[in-house]
């Protein structure tokens, strides 16, 4: 055996102990006709005792006289050996070992047939010491004798005899078919071949041929089976199979309870010992049969349908993912690979184009539907455990997320992209539509998914105000967009509905984030613009800096989503502040109103700066607080008119009931503020600005006492 060649890629922790073939109870190494030792047919027990048995009773039933006097009824004498069996011996040669010619007559020198008569139980003898041809010669004697004995009417007085005698003659091809039976068993079993006593067994089964031709008269039941063929090659055959079967049958196997990967070690056993015995026949027991025999190809049929039984046993077993993929990869990509029948080293008398399917394409198709069940739980698994290691290992122990080329960056875009891509390239390496099935069902799996996690999210987000919320409900968005991008390029797939999913989850995000904002802008908003607005106990830069700590994280969130929220802050600020300023207050004298207008322009500059360093583009937005407050401070009532003017143009959105407010602020009374609005509103009667460009739509204005 070629010890150098490697067929297994799997790693195994032990050798498996190949069983010995027990040959019978008794172990007796004794000489062949070729000086080949060997062990007894495990079969020889049974035949000697019932060969025994016979002649106990053969002989119960003569007189010494009678024994003396009788011919042919046990025993027979070389000096009648038939000159016409020898004859045909010697004309029928067999090829063995590369081409190598040895003749019967060859064969019967080595082992010259003794003069002194033999009984039935010293050619059974024979048989056990596997001095198979001496054994057939004499059989195959005993055997013409008891024919011609039968058609001289011999038995005609006594047909027990007859019936004995050919007993006889069954009995002992049975032994030697259970000796060439027992020779083909133990032909992978020994460490090294016989080649002497597999180049006998073949001789054997030609002089058998030779013999017996098969003239396509099958005996009759009942009847005897004095000169019929044996179909000895028919037996060799069956005794291959047989082989094969219990090779695969030995391998060694734990069970599950023993070893967690015991199917992926039992298939590496089968893939490296059956690999090694087919080397083994290749080399060494190919060469002691004649071509026409085709061992190597009756061989690998041979343990192919021992294979094939085997595992179809195996897939009838409950199996886990692990196990199903381990036997459907094994099956499509590594039996005819090069690691197994497809070696190299085994080529080219090893030929599997020719071989049936290893798995019946119903048992395949219930792998492979067993598989995509498993495979549902698997991934559900999986998925569920990114979401428990996003709460235990990052939002409870609020780690921060990292950043990467200047965004927030969340491992669950790679997390999921990888899941869906091992799992639908094993799949696929298995079968093109088992990959597209998978992928599909990750799909399905992901649509469950990401529902959940930003239900445990938002959870977690309401339930405490944590720092680091901000930083990755940024960080989820870009991978958000990572995720739809992935899945697009890389897997090929329609995100429709997934993009649904994932845009629902946006807004919740963000609805929670701008929330979080409200509650810290809304109350310094408050003390900001008080009903005495130069007595405010906060200044304005408190409220930058607590916009600020939102607005800041939205540049490390990957655009257009970072800049669209962006915008909608800075329209969130200059809104709420426009509503805090329009509320019903006391009347303010001039020198308060020149006051108030400084303020609100400070105040404006500190807000808008703020966010336009954050990276807000938002700048229609900057002149709103401005208007307001130029109208509030403005000495000349005419000129007041020309701000209305501008505030309506830059604004179009803004209504009546707001341009009433803001001049009541003022503090005009109810003529020219009614004067003012004609000549100033009339710009809103065709407003040109788009959906993102309204600010006054969502602003309530106060109710201010009608002067019309």
């Amino acid at each position: 055996m070629n010890r150098n060649m490697e067929l297994s890629p799997r790693s195994v922790t032990k050798e498996p102990t190949s069983p010995t073939n027990s040959v019978g109870e008794n172990k007796m190494e004794v000489a062949s006709e070729l000086c080949s030792p060997t062990l007894h047919s495990r079969d020889s027990g049974f035949f000697e005792r019932g060969i025994k048995t016979m002649l106990s009773i053969r002989k119960s039933q003569r007189s010494p006289n009678k024994e003396k006097g009788k011919e042919g009824t046990g025993t027979w004498r070389g000096k009648r050996l038939s000159l016409r069996f020898i004859k045909s011996c010697e004309e029928n040669k067999t090829t063995i070992c590369n081409g190598v010619e040895e003749t019967v007559t060859e064969k019967i020198e080595a082992e010259p047939i003794q003069a002194k008569p033999l009984s039935v139980m010293e050619i059974n003898e024979l048989i056990q010491k596997r001095q198979l041809l001496e054994a057939f010669a004499s059989v195959k004697y005993l055997e013409d004798e008891t024919i011609a004995e039968r058609d001289a009417e011999k038995y005609k007085d006594n047909p027990q005899e007859f019936v004995r005698k050919s007993k006889d003659v069954d009995l002992l091809y049975n032994s030697i078919t259970s000796a060439i039976q027992s020779i083909v068993m133990g032909t992978l079993e020994h460490p090294t071949v016989e080649d002497t006593m597999l180049t006998s067994m073949v001789t054997l089964i030609a002089r058998e041929e030779a013999a017996h031709p098969n003239t396509g008269n099958a005996a009759c039941p009942g009847m005897d089976l004095l000169g019929t063929p044996r179909k000895w090659r028919e037996k060799w055959r069956e005794a291959v199979n047989e082989s094969a079967r219990k090779r695969v049958q030995s391998m060694p196997m734990a069970s599950k309870e023993e070893e967690s990967s015991w199917l992926d070690l039992h298939l590496g056993f089968l893939q490296k010992h059956l690999s090694e015995d087919l080397l083994k026949i290749k080399l060494s027991v190919k060469k002691c049969y004649p071509e026409e025999y085709q061992v190597c190809d009756i061989y690998v049929e041979a343990f192919h349908n021992a294979i094939a039984s085997h595992l179809q046993e195996l897939s009838h077993r409950p199996l886990g993912f692990n196990e199903l993929y381990s036997l459907l990869d094994w099956v499509a990509n590594t039996y005819h690979s090069e690691l197994f029948l497809g070696h190299p080293d085994l080529k080219p008398e090893v030929k599997t184009e020719n071989l049936s399917l290893l798995l019946t394409p119903a048992d395949w198709d219930k792998l492979k539907s067993d598989y995509i069940t498993s495979a549902k739980e698997k991934i559900k698994s999986y998925f569920g455990n990114i979401l428990r290691l996003e709460v235990t290992e990052k939002w409870e122990k609020e780690v921060h997320p990292e950043v990467k080329e200047n965004l927030y960056h969340s491992s669950l875009s790679f997390d999921i992209q990888t899941i869906i891509a091992e799992h639908m390239k094993i799949s696929g390496d298995i079968s093109k539509s088992l990959g597209t099935q998978t992928l599909e069902l990750c799909l399905a799996e992901l649509h469950e998914f990401l529902p959940r996690f930003g239900e445990d999210f938002v959870e977690w987000s309401t339930a405490q105000d944590s720092p680091i919320f901000a930083p990755y409900f940024a960080a989820y968005i870009n991978s958000f967009h990572d995720l739809l991008s992935g899945l697009e390029t890389v897997f090929k797939v329609n995100t429709e509905e997934l993009q649904k999913i994932l845009a629902a989850l946006t807004r919740k995000f963000t609805n929670i984030f701008l929330n979080k904002l409200k509650t810290k802008a809304q109350p310094l908003l408050k003390k900001i613009l008080t009903r005495d607005w130069i007595l405010a106990t906060e200044r304005p830069d408190s409220l930058a800096s607590a916009i600020s700590q939102f607005s800041k994280h939205l540049q490390h969130m990957r655009d257009p989503t970072g800049q669209e929220l962006l915008r909608d802050i800075h329209k969130y600020v200059v809104r709420e502040y426009i509503v805090q300023v329009i509320k019903p207050r006391r009347k303010m004298n001039e020198e308060t109103r020149q006051q108030v207008s400084e303020k609100m322009n400070q105040e404006a500059r500190i807000l808008n700066n703020t966010l336009i360093d954050q990276g807000s583009d938002s700048d229609w937005l900057l002149s709103a607080i401005h208007h307001i407050a130029d109208i509030i401070g403005e000495k000349k009532k005419d000129k007041i008119k020309e701000y209305v003017r501008d505030l309506c143009q830059d604004y179009p959105d803004i209504r009546k009931e707001h341009i009433m407010a803001v001049l009541t602020l003022r503090g005009l009374g109810c003529a020219r503020r009614a004067a003012i609005l004609r000549q100033g509103y009339h710009v809103l009667e065709s407003p040109d600005g788009g959906e993102g460009s309204t600010l006054f739509a969502d602003i309530d204005a106060p109710v201010i006492i009608s002067c019309f």
